[in-house]
């Protein structure tokens, strides 16, 4: 399923008007995070797995490319805007999960 959101692209499974998926539908689940490997947007891991048909690549926490669109207004945020950040949109201020910090690695390859 594919859904447009604030002008962008989002795929996944059973998104919603704000990100929201089949696999996280709670109230802070307005986040779709952009993969490097097919450069689009999904809500979550989960939603890559069901939908592309290839294996996941994570983006760089030092890339300077947008990374995490707020499903909320558009906001685009780099990964490191992102990890760094006070789970909030530095946009429109909506609240970010921040049970997404347990998901980083799946999303972003840190440097060592």
């Amino acid at each position: 399923m594919e859904r447009e959101i604030e002008g962008r692209t989002v795929r996944g499974v059973e998104v919603g008007p704000e990100t929201r998926c089949a696999h996280y539908d709670t109230e802070l689940d307005v986040v779709a995070l952009r993969f490097a490997c097919c450069e689009a947007f999904y809500p979550c891991f989960r939603c890559h797995e069901a939908v592309a048909d290839h294996r996941a690549e994570r983006l760089s926490v030092e890339s300077e490319a947008s990374a995490v669109l707020c499903g909320v207004c558009g906001a685009e945020l780099t990964p490191e805007e992102f990890v760094e950040g006070v789970h909030e949109c530095p946009e429109c201020e909506v609240a970010f999960n921040p049970g997404c910090a347990d998901h980083f690695e799946r999303y972003f390859a840190f440097e060592e």
